[in-house]
């Protein structure tokens, strides 16, 4: 009675949120509400008395492999209003035909497993422990499988990570590089570089002098040769507004 409960309270939230995955416009909500099918199907094994597959799918799926997805998208960044043109034709159907396709060959295997056979159920498998029972199975009459599908993963891995490689087909520029293009470029007003990050300035020439955080001019960072040669420019074009108005109202 409270598997029964458990699943047709849980089992639609499930479905609502595997549709809404596929719905979604951002990356973000759809990793979201995998996580949330993940953690059902763990509600639904440890209730089935699978508590060993229930805390692996916790732990590995929803709290590793996910938060890697959500870690991804946080870092690279996905916009919504990404061009949704496929760059391979015929990709879509062949997308809706295979998981049609693969949707129907699960329900058939699931089917010809359960329809018809009277459930045994997990306590002889369980007597001696869950996590002992599965590791028994595993490592003894489905060691061939289980090696072969490690082997996949594997393989699966590898074949991601050369896919993913990206091979740079112009070198980066160097320093030198990016000074002689400046320096090369049409006009000079950016031949010396602009303000590096953090620094308040509207101006990066060595005659203007640098503005203090109320927005006035600081003398001592003008050097005294230039102040003793009469090259330093005055800087209240380059002030900010309000102190541009004071000195006005000033003079």
């Amino acid at each position: 009675m409270p598997e029964s409960v458990l699943f047709w309270i849980m089992g639609p939230l499930a479905v609502v949120a595997a549709v809404g995955m596929l719905l979604v416009k951002k990356a973000v909500h759809s990793a979201l509400l995998l996580a949330w099918v993940m953690v059902t199907l763990a509600f639904f094994y440890i209730a089935q008395g699978a508590l060993f597959l229930g805390i692996v799918q916790v732990v590995v799926y929803t709290g590793a492999v996910m938060m890697l997805f959500l870690f991804i998208l946080m870092l690279v960044g996905v916009d919504a209003a990404d061009s949704l043109t496929e760059t391979i034709r015929g990709l879509r159907p062949i997308a809706i035909t295979a998981a049609i396709g693969f949707g129907g060959l699960m329900v058939s295997l699931i089917s010809r497993a359960t329809l018809g056979r009277e459930p045994v159920g997990l306590d002889a498998a369980n007597a001696a422990g869950n996590v002992q029972g599965l590791s028994q199975l595993l490592f003894s009459t489905y060691v061939w499988p289980f090696e072969v599908v490690s082997a996949l993963l594997i393989t699966a891995a590898l074949g991601a990570m050369v896919l993913a490689h990206h091979q740079r087909e112009v070198a980066r520029p160097s320093q030198r590089d990016l000074s002689e293009q400046r320096f090369r470029s049409g006009s000079l007003a950016t031949a010396a570089g602009l303000p590096g990050p953090g620094v308040f300035a509207r101006h990066n020439a060595v005659d203007v002098p640098a503005l203090l955080p109320d927005g006035t001019p600081a003398p001592a960072s003008i050097s005294e040769t230039l102040r003793t040669r009469g090259d330093m420019i005055d800087s209240s074009e380059f002030q900010l507004d309000q102190v541009n108005t004071e000195v006005r109202d000033e003079k």
